[in-house]
């Protein structure tokens, strides 16, 4: 860009500044973006069951806004509360694109541009609520906002080839030229980096001896994520298996005493990490932010989710070079390579789960050669400066349209 000439102005905006896909992706987004281009990144606040994003925000040196009136459900006094702030915010940053990131941010902040005449609007499904959250009356009534949002939008960008479809075809939310894959984009690098010192700082403090094998779940405890189809896999490869081996649920939310309870109904042995002086079959550890190092010590990743976009958890377990089982949700099949880097079963397949783990436990071989194959593959797709290379040219050609 000539020295002289304005710089593109983007406003990018969030649901909230939670641990999770989202926030790297905005995070990097505004970070990386070329010179020609400003960014002033929006958010709403985490809730208190979550763990907060910000500290990958300030460790990038981002300044961010946030709008506490903007939460993830409905309601009319802070929803026109956070929409009459971000209308202020476009109204003083007066910027060239508005970016919008998962539905509240993308509802809130697709009316406001709209209202106030941005010139550019472009809005990223990370995930979507079409079904498995709610009943028929509700998924109908998203879907038809939806819809109204994708006719005010100039682009929407959808993270997977299998996501694309959904909106598109399966649920018929805008046509297929309006939506535009763009996979994310992390820096991955760290999940590389002293792997083995890390691995043992996390088989330390979790007490998880060389012979174990310690196999993980990574995400909020939310009932969208079907952790009691995890806890049921555990139940039956106890059955199956001589093999010693630890189970640990990271991450926290609304789920953990009801899946607690479970634990205590199926005769689980469990503990949670603030009782450091004992070892479980199940190890509740709370958010772990450090979550490569988490990666190091386990030896398997299990996902048991009902929908997803693209999960996080899948990429960076095989940055990790770790071997995944996981249901066939969301974009699982666009971000792992089946039956090389994971097994991938149908939702609720319990027993089929169950089976992939119990072969992995057995055979360390496998364990590692499907691993072995994980890096190579989400370091090409997944990398940050990928993400960055096609978001900006995409702005660049919504804003020739214009």
């Amino acid at each position: 860009m000539d020295s002289g000439q304005k710089k593109i102005k983007v406003l990018r905006i969030i649901n909230r500044f939670n641990l999770g896909g989202p926030t790297y992706n905005a995070a990097y987004l505004t970070k990386y973006l070329s010179d020609d281009f400003e960014t002033l990144l929006v958010g709403g606040a985490k809730y208190e069951e979550e763990e907060s994003s910000e500290f990958i925000l300030n460790d990038l040196g981002i300044e961010y806004v946030v709008i506490p009136e903007m939460q993830r459900e409905i309601s009319f006094e802070k929803d026109k509360a956070a929409y009459r702030k971000i209308r202020e915010i476009i109204r003083e940053y007066q910027p060239d694109i508005v970016h919008t990131h998962a539905s509240k941010a993308g509802t809130l902040g697709r009316l406001a541009a709209k209202k106030m005449k941005v010139p550019v609007i472009v809005h990223t499904f990370h995930g979507h609520v079409f079904h498995s959250y709610f009943g028929k009356t509700k998924t109908l009534f998203y879907k038809t906002i939806e819809r109204y949002l994708a006719r005010a939008s100039d682009s929407i960008i959808a993270i997977s080839e299998i996501q694309k479809k959904e909106l598109v075809e399966d649920h018929g939310i805008c046509k297929a030229d309006k939506v535009h894959v763009v996979p994310l984009g992390f820096d991955l690098s760290r999940f590389q980096e002293n792997i083995r010192e890390k691995r043992q700082a996390f088989r330390t403090d979790y007490k998880v001896e060389e012979d174990e094998v310690a196999i993980g779940i990574i995400g909020r405890l939310v009932p969208i994520k079907n952790h009691n189809m995890f806890l049921e896999v555990v139940r039956k490869v106890q059955e199956q298996t001589t093999k010693k081996v630890r189970f640990f649920i990271i991450g926290d939310g609304e789920e953990k005493d009801s899946l607690q309870d479970y634990c205590r109904q199926q005769l689980l042995d469990f503990t949670e990490w603030n009782e450091h002086d004992r070892k479980a079959l199940v190890t509740f550890t709370s958010w772990i932010k450090d979550i490569d190092r988490a990666n190091a010590g386990l030896d398997v990743v299990v996902l048991t989710s009902l929908n997803e976009g693209t999960p996080v958890s899948l990429i960076e377990a095989q940055a990790a070079n770790k071997p995944i089982v996981t249901t066939n949700v969301g974009g699982v099949k666009n971000v792992t390579k089946q039956n090389e880097t994971a097994f991938i079963v149908e939702t609720n397949a319990v027993d089929e789960m169950a089976g992939h783990l119990v072969r992995l436990i057995g055979q360390e071989e496998l364990r590692l050669k499907m691993g072995a194959q994980g890096w190579d593959f989400v370091n090409e797709r997944f990398g940050f400066n990928r993400l960055v290379k096609d978001v900006e040219a995409l702005y660049l050609r919504l804003l020739t349209k214009k």
